[in-house]
């Protein structure tokens, strides 16, 4: 059977944007840097050229389609398995979603590309975007972003700078810290002067919570993440996790919907419950036969038990060979 690639997921609980309606434009782990946190493991195209990697029709005619069904989310977020500024024609897909929905469109980026004008120009119509910055200087920089190897720090924070002052929408930094990295007083001293000098209109300080590419990325402690708060002043908050929704629905979720999900990000039960708008049971009835299946794996990071693909490729496979299935 033909696969199918499914570029529009959720809507899924964000910690920030409430209920979100993702969109992946770039392939699986197709991005600037290899970030040792990230919870999708370790970059597999890392690039900096833009392009075509997704068709901006069909993605659209997926998130019509996708609206029509669901109920109205709170952001409609351009973001998924890898930078999406890499995506050439973001204006395009953009300006398509507003003809579509009065929802506000979001773009979650590392930041990397925000210096080159191309992106600026497509980027000014969304209502807000979502940069990071994980690091005080160059050096730490490559520690922890392991960017490509074209991509030089200062440029990368004049750019942000610069699309700062050219966006008329909202721009919140997210700023991520690791334990024993850039949770060192040093690096928060340089990491404020940087942040001050991009002047967003919120700071947002996060950390590992769910399982990382690299198991030297240590989560920051509740503590460090109030000091960094502290010091950072009064636009900075610490992003805590979101309580899973009360969701009463009766019918189980398609095994196609839970790897579409799980490919994007590792996920609770809760995670999928409440991004589905399943009933928790009935999502735990359906991961077990993906477990059984040997589609995904279970995985503990700290208290909480997460599921991921156990391979990409399977994963995909199965997700499209399971399109159409009722419930049990």
């Amino acid at each position: 059977m033909r696969q199918r690639k499914y570029h529009v997921f959720g809507p899924v609980p964000s910690r920030r944007l409430g209920c979100s309606l993702g969109v992946d434009v770039v392939p699986h782990k197709t991005c600037t840097y290899d970030c040792i946190y990230c919870q999708l493991g370790t970059t597999t195209n890392r690039t900096i050229e833009r392009g075509a990697y997704v068709s901006i029709g069909a993605v659209l005619c997926e998130i019509e389609s996708k609206l029509a069904s669901t109920a109205p989310p709170d952001y409609i977020t351009l973001s998924g398995s890898g930078e999406p500024t890499l995506q050439s024609g973001l204006g395009t897909l953009i300006a398509g979603i507003k003809r579509i929905t009065d929802r506000p469109v979001a773009v979650l980026t590392n930041g990397s590309l925000l210096g080159c004008e191309d992106v600026q120009a497509e980027l000014l119509d969304a209502d807000l975007v979502i940069p990071s910055l994980d690091a005080g200087d160059a050096m730490m920089f490559q520690r922890v972003n392991r960017p490509h190897p074209q991509l030089q720090f200062a440029r990368v924070v004049e750019g942000l700078i610069r699309f700062r002052r050219r966006f008329p929408g909202q721009l919140w930094l997210e700023v991520f810290l690791l334990a024993g990295l850039t949770t060192a007083q040093d690096q928060m001293v340089k990491i404020k002067a940087l942040v001050d000098g991009v002047a967003p209109d919120r700071i947002q300080l996060n950390t590992v919570v769910r399982p990382p590419g690299d198991p030297l990325a240590r989560p920051a402690s509740v503590e460090e993440l109030s000091h960094a708060a502290h010091l950072l002043g009064e636009r900075a908050e610490v992003i805590s996790e979101r309580p899973a929704s009360d969701t009463t629905g009766t019918a189980a979720p398609r095994a196609d919907e839970i790897v579409a999900l799980v490919r994007r990000r590792p996920c609770t039960l809760d995670d999928l419950a409440s991004g589905l708008g399943a009933h928790r049971l009935q999502v735990a009835k359906r991961v077990a036969e993906l477990l059984r299946a040997q589609v995904i794996v279970m995985r503990q990071h700290g208290r909480q038990f997460y599921y991921r693909p156990a391979d990409f490729s399977t994963a995909l496979q199965a997700g499209a060979s399971s399109q159409g299935e009722g419930t049990a």
